[in-house]
């Protein structure tokens, strides 16, 4: 009876994650100034909630009673496994330290959505010190007790088993070879046509929820909303997405939602009898940027999706038919631009890893106390120099708070965006070997055989294996930075 008990507490946590989802995405997208210290409150309780609740000393208990029970079947060991590194890691940290940090963050986050468009480095550096000063603290105490380096106890948060022995190989051949592909990509770019007009924002998210259902997302489980940083969040059957709109430009808005589209198709497709438990969650953070990273980079930016894509986005904002610059040729031209730029979010696949690069260096630097916060000004402009040849000085707003990330706590969790990327090109290779047709399936408009594709190899998975595991059993190799590079040249150099 043990693994039933343990299954029935972690449905419970379960459902506090889900209201802590619940509350974070209303602090984003509804909730009015004045509640923000009350909002930071209740998350905070929450958070201890959860956290007491994980890392009760009966749960070890059941876990070991558990592991007796012999009639468990392969995914309900899983399920214990998942229940176990839970619990060590919750156990490693004081509920008083998880409700402190949860408290920060929030506070955090809320000064840094008035600070950044004043560009006003001052007014967020105190509580980022914060923040900053209870993530050392939680690296600590997670190190000590899993016996890790502090930064890497903060990544194996986000991608399990994944540590800087592993990434910096990677990032270093990435800093080596990408400096060339983007000389040649530049020089083998034409300028695309401006889209002319203003974009109407009520045009934009028809525009979005109309692709958004093509690529199979589910409203009856998920909605759309507006917030000041894309994001996807909440749980399986209750998906939220956010985006911001820009009147000059939509097509940064929706490829933005189409990023969080692969987050929410991967979330809406996890395996339903496990709804609640561990095992049944999404894998690595790794794993989860692949897949907005697949469906926007490896197929929204591609020329069949835009072929099918073009006299959509034309006829929303009352195109003319006759006019080259919403042709699908000149929105490919748009869709793969290179051009080194200040903003991560906007930036290429080419420049990309580079602007993670910077930011990983960084964050490393200041958990291992190398770096405080008065010091990251001047070593992000220095990296955006060396990496991108752009001065940033002076520039706090496109320069270090730019990202939400850092200001709601999220430190450690950078590299999985390129380990993402690198994932998303080594997939998207092993479906166009599964699926021949696939190519005139996006090009219609037709992605049912693609979806279940990565249902069947991804997202019925869950965390029933890891995600270098998954990358083996899908593709036949291991990770690595070939397939990307080689997606690089392809779309980008010809």
């Amino acid at each position: 009876m043990s693994y039933a008990a343990l299954h029935g507490w972690f449905e419970r946590v379960g459902n506090v994650r889900h209201a802590q989802a619940m509350l974070s995405w209303d602090e984003a997208v509804n909730m009015p100034p004045g509640g923000g210290v009350a909002r930071a409150e209740s998350l905070a309780e929450l958070a201890r909630v959860a956290h007491d609740r994980v890392s009760d000393t009966r749960v070890g208990g059941w876990i070991a009673d558990a592991r007796a029970e012999a009639d468990l079947d392969p995914w309900q060991r899983a399920n214990v496994d998942q229940i176990e590194r839970a619990w060590l890691r919750a156990r490693a940290v004081p509920a008083d330290l998880v409700a402190a940090s949860s408290r920060a963050n929030t506070l955090c986050e809320q000064t840094w959505r008035t600070a950044r468009p004043r560009n006003d480095w001052d007014a967020i550096a105190a509580p980022l010190e914060e923040g900053l000063a209870l993530a050392r603290e939680r690296a600590a105490c997670l190190g000590a007790a899993l016996g890790l380096a502090p930064y890497d106890a903060l990544l194996d948060g986000y991608e399990p088993g994944m540590s800087r022995e592993v990434i910096d190989p990677v990032f270093a051949r990435l800093k080596e070879t990408l400096p060339g592909v983007v000389d040649a990509a530049l020089a083998a770019q034409r300028d695309p046509l401006p889209l002319p007009g203003a974009f109407e924002e009520g045009r934009q998210k028809e525009l979005a929820e109309t692709l958004m259902r093509r690529l199979g997302f589910d409203f009856d489980r998920g909605r759309l909303d507006t917030s000041h940083h894309p994001f996807c969040g909440g749980r399986p059957d209750d998906v939220r997405i956010t985006t911001r709109y820009s009147a000059a430009d939509p097509l940064e808005s929706l490829f933005a939602v189409l990023h969080e589209t692969g987050h929410a198709l991967y979330e809406q497709g996890l395996p339903r009898e496990w709804r609640g438990q561990p095992v049944g969650e999404s894998g690595g953070m790794a794993l989860h940027e692949s897949q907005s990273l697949f469906m926007e980079r490896q197929v929204c930016r591609g020329a069949e999706f835009l072929r099918f894509a073009a006299p959509i986005l034309r006829d929303a904002f009352g195109g003319d038919r006759e006019d080259p610059a919403w042709s699908a040729d000149n929105l490919g031209r748009i869709a793969a631009r290179v051009r080194p730029g200040r903003i991560r979010v906007d930036a290429d696949e080419v420049t990309y890893p580079l602007h993670i690069t910077l930011r990983y260096e960084i964050e490393q630097a200041l958990v291992a106390g190398e770096m405080d916060v008065g010091d990251i000004p001047a070593a992000w402009n220095a990296g955006m120099q060396a990496y991108l040849g752009i001065d940033t000085s002076g520039d706090f707003r496109d320069g270090p708070m730019q990202d939400v990330h850092w200001f709601t706590g999220l430190v450690g969790y950078f590299p999985t965006y390129t380990l993402g990327a690198l994932t998303a090109a080594q997939l998207f290779e092993a479906a166009a070997e599964d699926l021949p047709n696939l190519d005139d399936a996006i090009a219609r408009g037709d992605f049912e055989g693609l979806r279940e594709w990565l249902r069947a190899s991804v997202h019925s998975v869950g965390r029933s294996r890891g995600t270098l595991e998954i990358v083996h059993a899908v593709t036949g190799g291991e990770l690595g930075v070939e397939a990307f590079l080689a997606h690089l040249r392809r779309r980008y150099i010809g």
